[in-house]
């Protein structure tokens, strides 16, 4: 009998553990010291040039593989895979309620990540959250085009091996005001997640905002064990 279930897209980075946890910080230090090492140059112009990229493609390794060919495996060994992730991140009891109580008879849990397979299935091993989700898609860095968020492939792709059939069984949560724009576009129904002490956007880039994941329970509770 085929899964008719809908899915559950839960990005990863900034959203399952908050952006206070200043990840991102730690990942702009070694980008930039990548940049500086494997392009030559100062730290100013690595920053602008990491920034532009970041802007540009979503992503800073896109930008690196596309007008420099560096190997993007070996990025993700000097970056993601070198941040300092087991003193930052810890297990959370209440993200792992929520997860628990999902209804997985009724909605599929599903990672959407634009980092490697090898820094999602680190940071859900972290939050103790592995065995609540039934699959990750994730951004491959070993294959040529590289495909990430926002790109419109990256979301039939997720449509693809989460076996969602089409976007309208297709729910959605992300921090980047670009990725769920696209998202939303794209027919998926798609929360944008600030967090608290974040300003909000001027504009909303979805019909969903959220300051916390709970606040699906009330947004969702058709999805829901309990309210």
């Amino acid at each position: 009998m085929a899964d008719s279930r809908p899915v559950f897209f839960f990005d990863i980075d900034n959203c399952l553990y908050p952006k206070s946890k200043k990840v991102h910080d730690h990942m702009t230090i070694l980008i930039d010291a990548y940049f500086m090492k494997h392009l030559e140059l100062d730290q100013e112009e690595a920053y602008r040039l990491h920034m532009e990229y970041y802007k540009t493609y979503g992503l800073a390794i896109e930008g690196l593989v596309r007008h420099h060919k560096i190997d993007p495996l070996e990025y993700n060994r000097q970056v993601d895979d070198a941040l300092p992730l087991d003193d930052i991140i810890h297990p959370d009891p209440q993200l792992r309620k929520m997860l628990e109580d999902l209804d997985t008879t009724k909605v599929k849990p599903w990672l959407f990540t634009n980092a490697y397979s090898t820094h999602g299935k680190r940071v859900v091993k972290l939050l103790h959250v592995e065995d609540l989700f039934e699959g990750m898609t994730f951004c491959d860095y070993g294959k040529s085009p590289m495909i990430c968020k926002p790109h419109p492939e990256m979301f039939e792709k997720a449509i693809k091996e989460a076996g969602a059939g089409e976007a309208k069984n297709c729910w959605f949560v992300d921090d980047s005001a670009l990725n769920c724009m696209k998202a939303e576009e794209l027919g998926w129904t798609t929360v944008h997640l600030v967090e608290e002490g974040e300003p909000l956007p001027a504009v909303k880039p979805c019909k969903y905002q959220v300051r916390h994941l709970d606040e699906l329970r009330t947004l969702f509770p058709q999805f829901f064990k309990s309210s």
